[in-house]
């Protein structure tokens, strides 16, 4: 039955049937809720703007334009019409989720809407309303909490089942939720509510098997903080770029912002909130936040002057339905909990949902305009719903300390995370570094990068207006670089290579999606001269990966020579071009660019014109004279003793560094697998022989160190010498002679007796100390440490050490090997009293000068001073004995010839030997040669050595001069 109601005056109303229904309050629109949301509705209208989709941007406002009209009309409904609009909206919702059970749309495997024509609606989302009212209805009775309890239960229960079967589990998360806040402020004991969330909580667990297994993968990304491309981790790391990308103010509408928007996930609706702070900063992030917390603040305010405990419930319940939602939606933006598909109310896209929130609000707000004019006239006001005050403090606490988090995440991280984003969304190719070159001493161009530029292009970004252009400035049909640019497999395509002047035409030109890149190739100007000390490059190997793991992926090293050891320096740094992608790896743009930077000039210790005089004096040795041997191969190397600079090192047959490219030329790579005498081996340091009669000044300084006899002792020599029953010869009769004089003749006798006098062990540690049997430390790869064996080691290795083992060890035969390096080493020690490092390496360019390459310094030997009578004898034989030919050169020098037999020589015969040093007080020079099977030392290495010298004495002071 309808009443009558009076006004402050005038008669009673004719229409107070309908009255009951619909008032017209003459209090204000509530200024602070209404611009809250006003605020979230435009930030979300900007939001969607700045993504660019210009068909959900309309429909937003029509929806939005449509909660209005709904806000005007709920804003005049009395309380007393809450229960059939209630139970409308409770049971349209019911038959619609029953209605999305049938017939439904289905996206990724869930049915959540119903298509009515050109609108599309969402009943969860009704539901929230629908639930909301009847609970409020229910909860607001006078009966017992029991009662109340079980009514309010199989309320919830129906549209929540409902929703979860569609699967929807992050609305039934928020109906739950929903339901649980309005058991809480309807009064309903709290140690029964407290009941409730612990059986819930035992019970969650269970609940993962409820999950589809998208849901479980983003339960389980959260937890173990994957953030895996290929992963539904992959969304939280996407969160965090987007609000670390928008710093304080966004930074516009830039290419790179809508890039950066692409890769966020859900940007318009769940993840609405993160995308609204890329675009629009932190700034426009802590406003929205604020929003909604003023709107929760004044939902509680209506609450709290509500004229009914329905209207009061009905209230709360919205407020906690906006604080819930809210707070999951900002929590789950942050990666706080997993990505729980709630969206932003009035922020986030959605018709339903924000017709409804908007609409709510509006009835929120007539109730409270309702309630304030009953307080005039009544004093007595109903229970209200109970601890709205301190959950809305929660709430407002939750959002501030998670936008506190927002800002540390931009202050720790965001240089971090901007970093990662502009690595997901570029595509980089690798633009080589030109090789830095290798020069002799005064800068003679030894190893060249000739360069041409080559002519890329990014087949996505090539407009087809400029095909024509391209075509021309590079000679080429507009056809074939048509084909070529749609034949493209990967980023980008090479359509030509320019000399860089044809290039420069390109590049003037400025064509979208053409760059050049320097492409280079390695030249070796004198060819075989120095193949194995140069060495060569190729693509980078396992090896050489294991030992630069920066390598990038077809990276072009040094592989032997001096190319491998100086790698790091001559290398530089690749530069590259960048391409800007989408999501699905196309190219949208051009990138930034960075220029290779070649690596640094290596100047060497080599002189080249001694180089080519030892190099031709070597060859000449090999072919031999007439009725002379000829020997397979031969190394011959000077240096200077006093710092190991090593300026000259001929190595024969050699290969021509050009054959190995790239490209890799084949047919002279076969011709060289062919050669007699391992060409691609580096003579001076990698092939070892017996030493000959150039030991015997190691066998001369042992006994000076640990006299057997006594260096000025005449002792008889002749043509042979018996031990036993084993006879061993001179190379010629020579009278009695003292050490010097056995030095200057090279008299064998006499080292035999001296060896067998010493024994092993003080020839072995003095030839040690000498450099013998170890690796000279030269900077080139491969180098050899020959072999030095002592009675212990070669019966360890199976042999025996025999008596005459120690004789002919006194004269470089036996269990002995060397590099003809290592023989240059004890000479220089010998002559100057100190062991160096040889080195090939001198200088790089460093800034506009060359810094020098550190290397060891000199180790003066624990003997120097004994050795004058070494060096005594090195200087009798340059004068009157078998190194005699010295007496050429313009400075007095020392030498020691050395003849060795060598089963490795062609057909078992001799190694040649020869070492020299000048001026012998203070040498400047070491040289010695090598050849094998080359016969006797003087004849065939003395003839490289001696010209070498010659050579260097005439152009001392050039070569010595290196420049800055």
């Amino acid at each position: 039955m309808l009443s009558v109601e009076r006004g402050l005056s005038g008669p009673p109303r004719a229409h107070a049937g309908l009255d009951r229904l619909v008032h017209r309050p003459r209090a204000a629109p509530d200024v602070p809720a209404v611009l809250a949301v006003a605020v979230l509705v435009g930030l979300g209208l900007l939001n969607l703007q700045s993504l660019g989709d210009r068909s959900i941007l309309y429909h937003q406002v029509a929806v939005d334009l449509a909660g209005v009209a709904l806000f005007c009309w709920l804003r005049r409904l009395r309380a007393d019409g809450l229960r059939w609009l209630g139970w409308s909206c409770y049971l349209v919702s019911v038959v619609l989720l029953l209605a999305v059970v049938a017939v439904g749309e289905s996206v990724n495997g869930a049915r959540r809407w119903l298509a009515l024509d050109s609108l599309t609606v969402q009943p969860s989302e009704l539901a929230k309303l629908g639930m909301l009212l009847v609970l409020a209805q229910v909860l607001a009775t006078e009966r017992g909490w029991r009662r109340r309890l079980g009514a309010a239960l199989v309320v919830s229960v129906i549209p929540i089942g409902l929703v979860v079967n569609e699967p929807d589990l992050s609305t039934a998360a928020v109906l739950c939720g929903v339901t649980v806040a309005m058991l809480v402020i309807g009064r309903i004991p709290l140690r029964v509510l407290g009941g409730f969330v612990l059986v819930a909580a035992l019970a969650a667990p269970l609940g993962e098997h409820l999950l589809r297994p998208y849901q479980a993968d983003r339960l389980h990304a959260f937890l173990s903080g994957s953030t895996s491309a290929n992963g539904p981790g992959w969304a939280i790391l996407q969160m965090h770029i987007a609000l670390a990308w928008g710093g304080l103010t966004g930074h516009g509408a830039g290419h790179l912002h809508a890039l950066v928007s692409e890769y966020l996930p859900d940007r318009e609706t769940d993840l609405a909130f993160a995308s609204l702070v890329e675009q629009h900063g932190m700034i426009a992030g802590v406003v929205a936040v604020l929003a909604a917390a003023v709107l929760i603040w004044r939902v509680v305010l209506s609450a709290r002057h509500a004229r009914t405990r329905t209207a009061g419930l009905t209230a709360g319940g919205f407020a906690a339905l906006v604080g819930i939602e809210v707070v999951v939606s900002v929590a789950g933006n942050l990666g706080l909990i997993p990505t729980a598909g709630v969206p932003f109310p009035l922020l986030s896209y959605g018709g339903t949902a924000a017709a409804v929130h908007i609409a709510t609000l509006g009835l929120v707000l007539g109730l409270r305009a309702e309630g304030e004019k009953h307080r005039l006239w009544h004093r007595q006001m109903p229970q209200l719903p109970r601890l709205l005050g301190p959950a809305a403090l929660l709430v407002t606490g939750c959002l501030m300390a998670m936008t506190g988090f927002a800002w540390n995440l931009q202050a720790d991280h965001g240089p971090q995370l901007r970093r990662a984003g502009l690595t997901q969304m570029m595509r980089c190719v690798r633009i080589p570094a030109p090789r830095g070159e290798i020069t002799d001493r005064h800068g003679a161009p030894l190893a060249i990068d000739v360069r041409q530029e080559q002519v890329d292009a990014v087949p996505a970004l090539v407009r087809s207006a400029q095909v024509r252009t391209l075509a021309a400035l590079t000679a080429r049909s507009r056809t074939a670089v048509v084909r070529q640019l749609h034949r493209a497999h990967g980023l980008t395509v090479v359509v030509a290579t320019l000399p860089p002047a044809t290039a420069a035409r390109v590049r003037a030109a400025h064509l979208a999606g053409v760059f050049l890149a320097p492409t280079t190739r390695r030249v070796y100007p004198e060819g075989a001269l120095l193949g194995p000390v140069l060495g060569w490059t190729g693509v980078a190997t396992p090896a050489d990966v294991k030992r630069w793991p920066d390598l990038p992926s077809g990276a072009i090293v040094g592989r032997t020579g001096l190319e491998e050891t100086y790698d790091p320096i001559l290398r530089g740094r690749d530069g590259r071009q960048c391409v800007y992608v989408d999501p699905a790896g196309r190219p949208v743009a051009m990138g930034p660019s960075t220029p290779p930077v070649p690596g640094s000039r290596l100047r060497l210790t080599l002189d080249l014109g001694l180089q080519r005089e030892l190099t031709r004096q070597l060859a000449s040795a090999l072919r031999g004279e007439p009725g002379q041997p000829r020997g397979d191969l031969g190394g011959a190397v000077v240096m200077n003793p006093k710092n190991g600079q090593v300026y000259a090192m001929a190595s024969l047959p050699s290969y021509d560094d050009n054959v190995f490219g790239p490209p890799v030329h084949q047919r002279a790579l076969a011709t060289l697998s062919k050669q007699q005498g391992n060409p691609v081996l580096e003579h001076v340091t990698q092939v070892v022989a017996p030493p000959g009669s150039t030991f015997k000044l190691v066998v001369a300084s042992a006994d000076l160190k640990h006299p057997a006899i006594q260096p000025e002792e005449v002792i008889p020599t002749g043509g042979s010498w018996t031990l036993g029953d084993h006879t061993f010869h001179n190379w010629m009769v020579l009278p009695p002679q003292n050490l010097v004089q056995a030095l200057a003749w090279s008299n064998d006798v006499y080292f035999y007796q001296l060896a067998w006098a010493m024994g092993p062990q003080p020839i072995i540690t003095t030839a040690r100390q000498l450099g013998v049997g170890a690796a000279t430390g030269i900077d080139l790869p491969g180098e050899s440490s020959g072999f030095l064996g002592t009675p212990s080691s070669v019966a360890k290795a199976g042999g025996t050490w025999y008596p005459g083992s120690t004789v002919v060890l006194g004269i470089g035969q036996g269990y002995l090997d060397v590099t003809p390096l290592q023989d240059a080493l004890w000479t220089a020690g010998v002559t100057t009293g100190a062991l160096v490092t040889p080195h090939l390496g001198l200088s790089y360019r460093s800034g506009s000068g060359f810094t020098r390459l550190p290397m060891p310094g000199a180790h003066p030997l624990s003997f120097a001073d004994k050795l004058g009578l070494v060096r005594a004898g090195m200087r009798a034989a340059a004068t009157s004995g078998t190194a005699s030919i010295l007496a050429a050169l313009p400075v007095a020098a020392g030498g020691k010839t050395g003849s060795a037999q060598d089963p490795a020589a062609p057909s078992g015969g001799t190694d040649s030997w020869f070492t020299a040093a000048a001026p012998l007080h203070r040498p400047d020079i070491v040289a010695t040669g090598f050849v094998r099977g080359g016969g006797e030392g003087v004849t065939t290495s003395g003839r490289v050595v001696l010209p070498a010298m010659e050579y260097f004495f005439a152009h001392r002071a050039a070569i010595l001069r290196t420049g800055r």
